[in-house]
C-alpha cells in the first residue's frame, strides 16, 4: 500500500517546523541540563569513546532508563557533535508517526480524505508539539514505531513485529509495560496470538531484566522513579506487590481532581471520535495511563511532558475503529480538524515563544559571549539552562541550591547568571558563589555583561 506524495510534503513541513522551534528555545537558552544537557553529554561521551557517565549526578545512562537507543545514536555525534542532532531526530521521530498512521486507517477501509484527517489529528493534538519543546526524550523514537508495530502484526509481518518491539524496548525500560500490554491486546482483542505471546513474552522479560539487573547494575539503586509511588513501597518489586494485594490504595489514589483534569486533558482534542464499543485498543495504554495516574508528581499529569506519549497510539486507535464504525459523533473532515485545531489553539503551548522564552533574552547575548570563552574540556559549574551549551566535555555540574555545598576548587571555569539563575531555590546559591569567587585569589573575572558572569582559574 504506497501513501501519497501529500503525506511526504506534510511529513516535510511537520519536521521543519518541529526542528526550527525547539532550535529556537534552545538558541534562547531555554533548553535545560535536564533533560537535553543530560542526554547530550551522554552522546558526546559515546562518541569519543568515554563512558557515558552524566556528570550532573555521576549516573551512567544506562542506570537511568536503560535507554539502549543513545548507543546508536551517538553515531550522529561521531559524524559532527551538535545537540541539533537530536532536535533533528525527536523532529523526524514525531512527525514520521503520520506513514504507519496513515496506512493503519486505510487498513481500516477508511477513505484517502478521512485517512489524510487522522494525520492532521495526530500532528495538532497537542502533546505532539509541546513535547517537541521539551527538550529530547527517547520515547518519542518508540511513539512512530508503536504505530509500525501494531501495522505489522495486522499485517501478519512478522519479522517487521519482532524489528518495532525490539526498538520500542531500547528507549526506555518503562514501555517494556507498553510492550507487554499490547501483547495483551493482540492475544485477546485482534486475534494476532503469535505477535501478542511475544510482545507479552518480551516486554516482561525485558521489565525484569531492566528494573531487576541493568539498571540497578548502573546506578547502584532502584528504578529512580520508585520514590514518585513511596505509598506503595520502596522497590518495584513492592509495589508490582501492593497493587497486587491492596487495591484500596490504587483507588484513593486516582479518584482525585488533578486525574480528572488530567483525564479530560488527554481525551478532549479527540473526543468526537471516541466511542465504548471502540475503545480496546486502549488496552495497551493500561500501563503509562495508570503510571500517570497514581503519582502525585504533576508533570505525568499534562499535555507538556513525554509521559503520555506511550498511550496518544493508542488514542489514535480507537479513534480510527470507531471512523471505520462510523460510530463517530462528528464524521466530516472539516469539523474534525476544525475541533483539532481549536484542541491545539487552546492547549498548545506555542505562546511560550512570546511569553516565558522570552523572560531571560536582556542576557541571551551575553551568555553567548561567554559561552564561547570557556575553552574544550575545561571543568565547569554554571547555571542549569547554559549547560546544554557546554555539555561536549567530561565535567560540568550545576550552581543550584541542591548541589550544596559546592567546592569552587573543583572547576577551570564558572559561568553564572546572575539575574536568572534557572532554577527558583538557586538565587541564594549564585549570589554567594558570586561573592565566595571574588574573593578567591585562585579566579580571576574573564567576562561580566548584563549579570552574566565568568570566572576562570588563574
Amino acid at each position: 500500500m504506497k501513501v501519497p506524495r501529500t503525506l511526504w510534503l506534510i511529513f516535510g513541513i511537520s519536521s521543519l517546523i518541529l526542528f526550527v522551534c525547539a532550535s529556537f528555545r534552545h538558541w534562547l537558552f531555554q533548553s535545560n541540563a535536564l533533560d537535553l544537557g543530560w542526554f547530550d553529554q551522554s552522546l558526546y561521551l559515546i562518541s569519543q569513546g568515554k563512558p557515558p557517565i552524566v556528570s550532573f549526578s555521576e549516573d551512567h545512562i544506562l542506570g537511568d532508563h536503560a535507554a539502549f537507543i543513545f548507543y546508536p545514536l551517538a553515531l550522529f555525534y561521531i559524524i559532527y557533535p551538535n545537540v541539533h542532532w537530536l532536535f533533528l531526530v525527536q523532529a523526524i521521530a514525531l512527525s514520521c508517526s503520520i506513514f504507519p498512521l496513515y496506512l493503519l486507517a486505510k487498513q481500516a477501509n477508511l477513505k484517502d480524505n478521512l485517512a489524510l484527517t487522522i494525520v492532521g489529528v495526530y500532528l495538532l493534538y497537542p502533546l505532539i508539539f509541546n513535547v517537541n519543546l521539551f527538550d529530547f526524550h527517547s520515547e518519542v523514537i518508540a511513539l512512530p514505531t508503536i504505530f509500525w508495530a501494531v501495522l505489522a502484526a495486522r499485517s501478519k509481518k512478522f519479522l517487521q513485529f519482532v524489528v518495532a518491539i525490539i526498538l520500542i524496548l531500547s528507549c526506555k525500560a518503562v514501555l517494556s509495560l507498553t510492550v507487554a500490554a499490547m501483547g495483551v491486546w493482540l492475544l485477546l482483542f485482534e486475534n494476532r496470538k503469535k505477535y501478542g505471546f511475544l510482545a507479552l513474552c518480551l516486554g516482561v522479560f525485558w521489565f525484569i531484566i531492566t528494573t531487576q539487573l541493568i539498571i540497578p547494575q548502573f546506578s547502584g539503586d532502584e528504578v529512580a522513579a520508585v520514590g514518585r509511588y513511596s505509598f506503595l513501597g520502596d522497590s518495584v518489586i513492592e509495589i508490582i506487590t501492593n497493587l497486587i494485594l491492596r487495591p484500596n490504595i490504587i483507588l484513593s489514589r486516582i479518584f482525585t481532581l488533578a486525574n480528572l483534569e488530567y483525564i479530560i486533558l488527554l481525551f478532549i482534542p479527540i473526543i468526537w471520535g471516541l466511542s465504548p464499543r471502540y475503545l480496546t485498543p486502549l488496552v495497551a495504554a493500561i500501563p503509562p495511563l495508570t503510571l500517570n495516574l497514581l503519582t502525585d508528581y504533576q508533570p505525568q499529569k499534562d499535555l507538556v511532558h513525554q509521559y503520555s506519549i506511550a498511550i496518544l497510539p493508542f488514542l489514535l486507535l480507537s479513534v480510527i475503529a470507531t471512523l471505520s464504525a462510523n460510530k463517530s459523533l462528528i464524521f466530516q473532515p472539516k469539523y474534525i480538524i476544525l475541533w483539532s485545531l481549536i484542541a491545539f489553539l487552546a492547549l498548545g503551548k506555542y505562546g511560550y515563544f512570546t511569553s516565558r522564552y522570552l523572560e531571560q533574552f536582556e542576557t541571551v547575548s551575553a551568555m553567548r559571549e561567554a559561552v564561547k570563552l570557556v575553552p574544550a574540556e575545561a571543568k565547569v559549574l554554571t547555571s542549569p539552562q547554559i549547560s546544554p551549551h557546554l555539555t561536549h566535555r567530561t565535567v560540568i555540574k550545576l550552581a543550584i541550591k541542591d548541589r550544596e555545598p559546592i567546592d569552587i576548587e573543583e572547576f577551570d571555569y564558572i559561568l553564572l547568571n546572575t539575574r536568572y539563575p534557572g532554577w527558583e531555590n538557586s538565587q541564594d546559591t549564585v549570589n554567594n558563589l558570586v561573592k565566595k569567587l571574588q574573593k578567591n585569589s585562585e579566579f580571576r573575572q574573564e567576562f561580566h555583561k548584563n549579570y552574566v558572569i565568568l570566572f576562570g582559574k588563574k
